[in-house]
Parts: C-alpha cells; sequence; structure tokens
C-alpha cells in the first residue's frame, strides 16, 4: 500500500483510477486539492500516479490494489486504511467495463459477468463501504460514471446497457435515500471517450478499438474528468444530478457523424 501524509483538504475515492477517465479524475481533483484514495486492478500504474500527483500537486494519496467485483477484498482493502483515511467526502464510482458486442442470443456468459459484476455489483460494494460514513457525517458526495449506454440501448450492446441502465437507478435511488442526508448524488453519462474502454471491448483487438474513435474528434478522458471536478465543486445548496455528455459529433449512442462516412459507428 503506498501512501503520503493527509491534511485537513477533503478527501475523495476514485474507483478504477489506473487509467483513463479515472487517472484523469484523479488529477483534476488534485488540482482542487483533495486528498485521493486511488483504487484499482494494476498497482503500478497507481503508484506511477501517485507519485505524480505528489509531485506535480503535493497530494496526499493512498493506493488500494482490489478488484470491484469481490465483495471481500472490497471490504478488506478499505477495513484496512488508517483510521485518518476513513472519512471520505468524495466517492467516484468510475471503475467499469465493456466486454463483446453481439447479440444477445450468441453472448458469451463469462463477458455477462464481468459486465454485471463490475458495473453494478462493483459500485454497489464500493458504495456500501464508504456511504455508511458520509450518512454518520451528514455530508458527501456520490458521483456515478454511468454511460450514455443506461440512457439508450443499441443492437448488439443488450448486456452492457442494461448494467448501465441498472447504474442509472441506482443514482437515482440513491439520490432518493440520501439526500435526507445531505449526501449529494451525481450521475454523469459519457459518450464515445476515446480510453482503452474499445480495447477492452473488442479484446485487445486495436485495429478494432482504433476505428470507433476515427473520422471525428472524440470525447477525451479530461472531459469527463472536468465535469467530475465541476460537480464536486458546486456550492453546497446545488446539487449536479444528472449530466449527459456527447462528442459535438455523435448525437446518439450509434449516431456519429464522421469525416470518414465509411467508417463504422
Amino acid at each position: 500500500m503506498h501512501q503520503a501524509s493527509p491534511s485537513n483538504a477533503s478527501l475523495a475515492c476514485i474507483t478504477g483510477a489506473s487509467s483513463g477517465i479515472g487517472a484523469a479524475t484523479a488529477r483534476a481533483l488534485a488540482k482542487q486539492g483533495h486528498k485521493l484514495i486511488l483504487c484499482g486492478r494494476r498497482v503500478d500504474r497507481l503508484e506511477a500516479l501517485a507519485e505524480n500527483l505528489k509531485s506535480a500537486h503535493g497530494t496526499a494519496t493512498q493506493v488500494l490494489c482490489y478488484d470491484v467485483r469481490d465483495r471481500k477484498a472490497v471490504e478488506e482493502a478499505f477495513a484496512g486504511l488508517p483510521a485518518a483515511w476513513k472519512a471520505v467526502d468524495v466517492l467516484v464510482n468510475n471503475a467499469g467495463n465493456a466486454h463483446g458486442l453481439g447479440a444477445v442470443h450468441e453472448g458469451s456468459p463469462d463477458d455477462w459477468d464481468a459486465m454485471i459484476d463490475g458495473n453494478v455489483q462493483g459500485l454497489l460494494y464500493v458504495s456500501r463501504q464508504l456511504i455508511p460514513g458520509m450518512v454518520e457525517r451528514g455530508r458527501g458526495h456520490v458521483v456515478n460514471i454511468s454511460s450514455v449506454a443506461g440512457k439508450h440501448v443499441y443492437p448488439g450492446g443488450a448486456v452492457y446497457c442494461a448494467s448501465k441502465h441498472a447504474v442509472e437507478a441506482l443514482s437515482e435511488g440513491m439520490r432518493l435515500d440520501l439526500t435526507q442526508h445531505g449526501i449529494k448524488v451525481t450521475n454523469i453519462a459519457p459518450g464515445l471517450v476515446e480510453t482503452e474502454f474499445s480495447l477492452v471491448r473488442f479484446k485487445g483487438d486495436a485495429k478494432k478499438a482504433d476505428k470507433v474513435y476515427t473520422g471525428f474528434e472524440a470525447l477525451q478522458a479530461e472531459d469527463i474528468a472536468e465535469a467530475v471536478a465541476w460537480s464536486v465543486a458546486a456550492p453546497a445548496h446545488v446539487t449536479i444530478a444528472d449530466m449527459t455528455i456527447y462528442a459535438a459529433a455523435q448525437a446518439a449512442p450509434t449516431t456519429v457523424y464522421r469525416r470518414d462516412q465509411s467508417a463504422p459507428a
């Protein structure tokens, strides 16, 4: 476990912080002066990010290495935090995945398990560890990273879309449960963001992954991270409840106006 001495700054926990939106969010919140708990499966990347944030911003960090799908691992990771690091003010539920793209009758049950366990149960496992403390303290902010797939289903994405629809429902349900306790809940639904997302979906096929972002200017991880930071920095009387973010060339999950129209949506 990597750690640095905490200060009196707000404490934020980010899942899936080893790359993409999670790593960009860590950088954005570090600029705001937050202490950070960086969570993910790739400890080398997390520790490199922690060192970078310390050098750039003097950010105090803890690194927790676990898989959100493993409830016991999640529980043990947070139980092992030093007392000074347990009062989390901001939770960014970013960890998630997409595996495969195809008709539901041809889908892989292993892919389904990975998506449902990571996108839904993983979010719940981490939330269950941190939200009770927020309730006890009467303050906090939960930011769930959903997807435009949680608002519109597209062919070949039934299970992934279902998992992100669940995130949308959980965000709304959390808001109903937690507002009375002084806790804000923000749901952010990105469109096409150029990260490792498609590389994972296509199981390492870089050629297929690259085509997803061909012919238009895709969103970048930093675009979503800035939306997270803006939501977290909103005045105390303001809750950014729900935000949908598309690239300028994207009108719907599978409707993208590309310069090269031969490229697939």
